[in-house]
């Protein structure tokens, strides 16, 4: 018999997956099987559910699979599938917890209750199960009910140490569940575990309670580090990792975008281009949304798809404002080349909302995607710190998939010296200014571009109309001043302005 060189490498087991694409797609694929992992989290972070999610793709796989409880009866886990319609055919229940039919003699399942028995018994009864069933996934929910039931921490370390042992010789891939009731952190189990998950949930000051995940430790496997945003719906957990935009790239030609009107694509040198951002500032009601909307019929008309996301305003509105404006908004719709997404900020997270935007991106094909607005996508934010990190990964994302951006974003105030809540125009490839101004007791509207990274755009200031037929530029105002102090003032003849008809609020 020939022994085998010390030097060959072994073999690497096909990862297995974990139940969920979105933290397959996190730990690239997967875990190691024949390992032990560790999923931590405060009551109602969803642990449960996630390693539901585990077996069960075991079971999919017609694997032997093992759930052991010693803190939920079995009626609560059934109870817990039955919300998330699934069948828990296939997956063996070895309950440790006397339920309320304890005494039904038509009972399947052994009870007993840790309490009553040693620690030692309680992790023999568990060996002997997993053996029975010569299972190769396991969860154990929780260890909580073993920590108590050591009462030392060295007990306790050498107790989960021995399953550890136990489990690596039955080629078994095994969760275990902790609900971090322990006054400390218990690192010891970190040190164990071949990788950690931490669940966590957190409150607002309003709206729905967010929850995120992070990969503590992944030993031999490379993730995407980081807080990754997750939400429990009918199903399961639905996990969106943490938008990473060097991740995707594919090539496309930076031609000219265009908004449907000449006049405005002079302005901008002869419009926007492919794979870059544009960003419409200016006070509300100044006509911002009315532009962005524009553009994405413009794109709808040409055979393009694209994306609105409405943060501020109701569809209806939306609508009425595109009747008002002789836009068919509602055509473009009806054809499947544009949609409106109406997004309430206190619900949706950003990773939730990256992944959105990644899916019109990748699935629907979208060209242009609108963000409406900013203001809104702020308030969205756990933390207005991450605004601009947040902000910048799914711009360079876009851009490197060669789809148009156009950010709107509101000013406080109506006239005079305006305030801007975020500061995202040095992100942006260009930046396009509406504001007002009066002239004889008349409230009007002018158009700038202040800023166009990719080429050249007139310097010049034009009055920006809004009517029943669309947009309207006019010529460039060339006795205009103090337009970007917050107080433009015209000092020019009356004459080159639009007359007074027909102009509508945007």
């Amino acid at each position: 018999m020939t022994e085998l060189d010390s030097t060959t490498p072994e073999p690497e087991e096909p990862r297995i997956s974990t139940g969920s694409p979105g933290l397959d797609d996190i730990l690239g694929g997967g875990l190691d099987p024949n390992r032990v992992y560790l999923y931590e989290g405060r009551p109602g972070t969803g642990k449960t559910t996630l390693a539901l999610q585990f077996l069960l793709e075991g079971a999919r796989q017609r694997e032997p699979v093992l759930y052991v409880t010693l803190s939920e009866t079995s009626r609560e886990l059934r109870l817990v599938a039955k919300r998330h319609h699934w069948s828990l055919e296939g997956v063996s229940l070895f309950e440790l917890v006397p339920p309320e039919t304890t005494l039904d003699p038509e009972r399947e399942l052994t009870v007993f209750h840790p309490a009553e028995i040693e620690l030692g018994e309680t992790t023999k009864l568990i060996v002997n199960e997993v053996s029975r069933l010569n299972a190769t996934r396991v969860v154990i929910d929780s260890l909580s009910e073993l920590r108590l039931l050591a009462q030392s921490p060295l007990r306790y370390r050498r107790q989960v140490l021995a399953l550890k042992h136990f489990f690596a010789e039955r080629q078994c891939t095994v969760v275990l569940l902790d609900d971090l009731t322990a006054h400390q952190d218990d690192l010891q189990l970190h040190s164990i575990a071949h990788g950690v998950v931490t669940l966590e949930q957190h409150a607002i000051d309003y709206g729905a309670e967010r929850r995120r995940l992070r990969v503590v430790k992944m030993r031999g496997i490379a993730f995407r580090g980081g807080f990754h945003d997750f939400t429990i719906e009918t199903g399961g957990l639905r996990i969106y990792p943490r938008l990473i935009a060097a991740e995707h790239h594919r090539d496309f030609f930076g031609d000219f975008t265009s908004s449907g009107d000449p006049a405005i694509d002079q302005m901008l040198g002869g419009g926007l281009e492919r794979g870059t951002n544009a960003l419409f500032i200016g006070a509300a009601g100044v006509g911002k949304s009315s532009l962005a909307l524009t553009y994405a019929i413009a794109a709808a008309q040409r055979g393009e798809h694209a994306v609105f996301y409405a943060f501020d305003e109701g569809r209806g509105t939306i609508e009425a404002r595109a009747r008002t404006l002789g836009l068919p908004l509602q055509t473009c719709v009806d054809s499947g080349l544009l949609r409106i997404q109406q997004i309430d900020p206190a619900e949706m997270s950003p990773g939730e909302f990256a992944a959105n935007v990644r899916r019109s991106v990748e699935t629907n094909g979208a060209q242009i995607v609108v963000i409406d607005s900013l203001n809104g996508y702020l308030n969205a934010m756990p933390d207005e710190r991450f605004l601009t990190l947040q902000m910048h990964e799914l711009l360079s994302y876009l851009g490197q998939q060669g789809v148009l951006t156009i950010l709107v974003l509101a000013q406080h105030g109506l006239v005079g010296p305006m305030d801007t809540p975020v500061d995202m125009s040095y992100l942006s490839d260009a930046v396009v200014m509406i504001r007002y101004f009066e002239v004889a007791g008349h409230v009007r509207r002018a158009l700038s571009v202040v800023k166009k990274r990719s080429g050249h755009h007139e310097h010049t200031v034009r009055e920006f109309r809004l009517t029943s037929k669309g947009i309207q530029l006019g010529p460039p105002l060339t006795q205009f001043a103090s337009v970007l102090s917050g107080t433009p003032q015209y000092i020019g003849d009356v004459a080159p302005l639009f007359g007074d008809a027909d102009d509508r609020d945007g």
